[in-house]
């Protein structure tokens, strides 16, 4: 099979006057790394253009939501959609999901396709023999991958999302032309090995340790690593270990994290047998275990000692791709319910015309679109210069990891009984999606990165107030422009107006919008003054607040590219109109109930109930209440 690169190089009436190298460069990549790894004070100068961290403060940053981010060129587009057909003929004619899932491996066949394809070097720069994708386009593969095979779509991203990004971001002019040949043409599988038995979620307590030489040409790395999609398979691997480093300043040593790119090939390397999964079967997963193994100085990346900066910049940066996947995912959900409540007949009428039937392909096709929409409005961000995504990214995993659960759950109920059967399908979409909500941060401590990190962003424009307030005489703009931003708004007046940025049919919900970030705003600061530095410890509200966090930029999305719809009068802008407005009714129905939680006494209240439940069950080893016949 024809790698995708030649097809289109070859086919040139199809792809006329394309120059690959130059619409599909890597260097908003590059920049992105640039920007990663600049001091903190240069970050600090930097206005953070999040509209989701801004909104932290009460306050709105339109740039990276309006309008919605045109990415691609016309080349760009007519290059990716020239892909479409070759990938959808290898799920037609190669890729067996029922097989992978039931051998769950990959067979060599399929391997081999994938590789002629290119579909292991998505993102890869032309000259290092990848296809240059931009995350746009990107987007636009993990979309259609994710609507046939989960698994497989694990096994390819778990190489080159997490496996080898890394070199893509951090590696120095001689790492990336020594692997990424490698990882793109060489057939050679790559592997991102973080988490340990002692270290999940808490990545900076990881336990593997690497030892620099005494004359300071190589580590040796003794530990072990659980989890780790392709595991078995890779020979080259990002692995993370603490290592002794010294403070250039104070002489003062210490523990820090250190990313290696590592070699099987090195020795000492081995690996358990795959892990026997739940879903994504047919992705590799295992045990990689180091005794010691010798690496070179020069595979160090991104520096000594830089080790927990690369790793989260490695998953901040391949999140977008899980909403684009997950996006195709319920796209063929939604399409499977569409066809079965079109066709079965009960009590004499079509399910289609039954008001439940009715209310969740509306509910489900909502959530694919603001999926969709966040997911191709941050790697439109992404590829058009954006630094301050992080926030944005963390949300669309959350959002797209549990609509996507949401979206199967409620296909398989339209179709009963039959959606129940192996044979339909969607019992294996619904196993493979329960990883979603786990790996690359789970759900549950991503809420608190946002809630936490947005507070953080919030706590400072306080303290630049209180710095103020001591010296009034040199602060006066800030102070006034502050405290008549509040008067207004107590009186009811000011406050965000998002109506200038959405089309005509839109400006009820995007009032909608609006109040949510004003109520949302003002509750942040309410807990930076009543908890201050504590809050960090009040989970229960920190989840409340992300949840409201996660439905006000859900909200703004939507607006956002429903209105581009409308003003390029496209055939389907109508239905993405009727979709926002009912969106944007019950989100910030939703927020505001959230906001009620936080802000009432009597559910803060509940939560020490809840928290004192959690304790007694914990004490009791599992359940602490009796069987109602009072029988042990």
């Amino acid at each position: 099979m024809m790698r995708i690169g030649q097809l289109v190089v070859r086919n040139s009436q199809k792809v006329k006057g394309i120059e690959i190298r130059r619409c599909l460069s890597a260097a908003p990549q590059a920049k992105q790394a640039e920007a990663q790894q600049a001091t903190p004070s240069e970050a600090e100068k930097r206005p953070n253009m999040s509209f989701l961290t801004n909104i932290f403060r009460g306050q709105v940053q339109p740039a990276q939501v309006f309008p919605y981010p045109e990415a691609l060129d016309a080349e760009q587009k007519e290059y990716i959609a020239s892909f479409v057909d070759p990938v959808t003929k290898f799920f037609e004619e190669v890729n067996d999901p029922v097989k992978n899932d039931v051998n769950a491996s990959i067979d060599e066949k399929t391997c081999e396709a994938l590789w002629d394809l290119g579909a292991f070097s998505l993102m890869v720069p032309p000259d290092y023999g990848g296809l240059g994708l931009n995350n746009t386009q990107y987007s636009r593969m993990c979309d259609i991958i994710g609507g046939q095979d989960l698994g497989l779509g694990i096994f390819i991203g778990a190489h080159q999302s997490i496996g080898f990004k890394g070199i893509l971001l951090y590696g120095d002019q001689r790492q990336k032309e020594k692997y990424l040949p490698m990882v793109s043409t060489g057939k050679v599988y790559a592997a991102f090995a973080l988490t340990e038995p002692s270290s999940g979620s808490d990545a900076g307590s990881i336990r593997c340790r690497a030892v620099k030489s005494a004359d300071g040409k190589h580590y040796v790395l003794n530990g072990s690593k659980i989890w780790i999609s392709n595991g078995g398979i890779a020979d080259i691997m990002t692995v993370f270990a603490q290592t002794e480093v010294e403070d250039p300043k104070t002489g003062q040593k210490k523990d820090k994290v250190t990313a290696f790119i590592v070699e099987r090939g090195f020795g000492g390397v081995s690996s358990g047998p795959p892990e026997n999964k739940m879903g994504i079967k047919c992705s590799n997963t295992a045990e990689v275990y180091f005794e010691d193994v010798k690496i070179p100085a020069e595979n160090v990346l991104g520096g000594e000692g830089n080790g927990f900066k690369v790793a989260m910049n490695i998953l901040n940066n391949g999140r977008f791709g899980m909403a684009a996947t997950l996006s195709g995912t319920m796209r063929a959900c939604i399409q499977k319910a569409a066809e079965h409540a079109t066709n079965r007949v009960q009590f004499g009428r079509k399910i289609e015309t039954f008001g439940g039937v009715q209310e969740k392909l509306a509910r489900m096709a909502m959530h694919h679109y603001v999926t969709q929409s966040m997911a191709y409005m941050i790697s439109g961000n992404m590829d058009t210069g954006s630094l301050d995504y992080h926030l944005e990214a963390a949300i669309s995993k959350v959002f797209a990891s549990e609509s996507a659960w949401y979206v199967c759950d409620e296909a398989i109920q339209i179709l009963g009984g039959m959606g129940f059967m192996k044979d339909c399908g969607l019992e294996r979409v619904m196993r493979d999606l329960r990883i979603f909500r786990i790996f690359e941060g789970t759900n549950d401590i991503l809420r608190l990165f946002v809630a936490l990190t947005g507070i953080q962003y919030a706590g400072s424009h306080l303290k630049e107030l209180q710095r103020a307030f001591k010296n009034p005489a040199t602060n006066m703009g800030l102070i006034f422009k502050e405290g008549s931003r509040r008067a207004i708004r107590s009186i009811g007046y000011g406050g965000t107006d998002l109506s200038a940025f959405v089309a005509d049919p839109l400006k009820v919900p995007a009032k909608q919008c609006s109040e949510c970030i004003d109520l949302f705003g003002q509750t942040v600061e309410s807990l930076l003054i009543k908890y201050g530095k504590k809050i960090v410890d009040e989970q229960f509200l920190l989840n409340r607040l992300a949840d409201a966090a996660i439905d006000t930029y859900a909200m703004a999305v939507v607006l956002s590219r429903a209105t581009r719809s409308v003003r390029k009068d496209l055939p389907s802008a109508e239905h993405e109109v009727l979709m926002t407005k009912a969106w944007c009714h019950e989100a910030s129905d939703r927020v505001r109930v959230n906001i009620r939680k936080i802000n009432t006494d009597s559910f803060v209240k509940n939560y020490g109930v809840m928290s004192q439940i959690a304790k007694n069950i914990c004490a009791n080893n599992g359940i602490a209440h009796n069987n109602p016949l009072d029988i042990e």
